[in-house]
């Protein structure tokens, strides 16, 4: 596994992204594949990178906070910061999701009382009837 090499479109496709998202992340200085000539060569390494950026794009992470984490990554061998970095963002994330979760549930009530209330009006209101002149 760690002897194998991709190209963009192989790794994109492994990946389930784009060689565009690729190069976006490339130019983001996340990821700097070896070249051969004009060609990207993607190693394991870069392949476990994009993993994590994309995870943690999934999850809600900045670029600026899947970059702090991949340099603690890079740099320490203890892996002890960059574990406590994880669990700090990891932390604000839940905070920010279950308040945005709370706004949700209070805009659904709202709107629900909105629509009975909207309903109960048409409930109420006589029928018209049209006729022809």
């Amino acid at each position: 596994m760690k002897d194998t090499l991709y190209t963009a479109t192989e790794l994109a496709d492994t990946l389930g992204v784009s060689s565009r998202t690729l190069r976006f992340y490339e130019t983001k200085l996340l990821i700097n594949p070896n070249r051969v000539g004009n060609r990207r060569i993607y190693n394991y390494q870069d392949h476990a990178r994009m993993q994590l950026i994309l995870r943690g794009k999934r999850i809600g992470f900045s670029l600026d906070d899947i970059r702090e984490f991949l340099n603690l990554y890079d740099s320490n061998t203890d892996k002890t910061a960059q574990i406590q970095l994880l669990v700090n963002k990891i932390s604000r994330r839940i905070d920010q999701l279950t308040e945005r979760h709370k706004d949700i549930e209070t805009t659904l009530c709202e709107l629900k009382e909105i629509q009975s209330m909207a309903l109960e009006t048409l409930k109420n209101k006589p029928k018209i009837r049209w006729s022809a002149p």
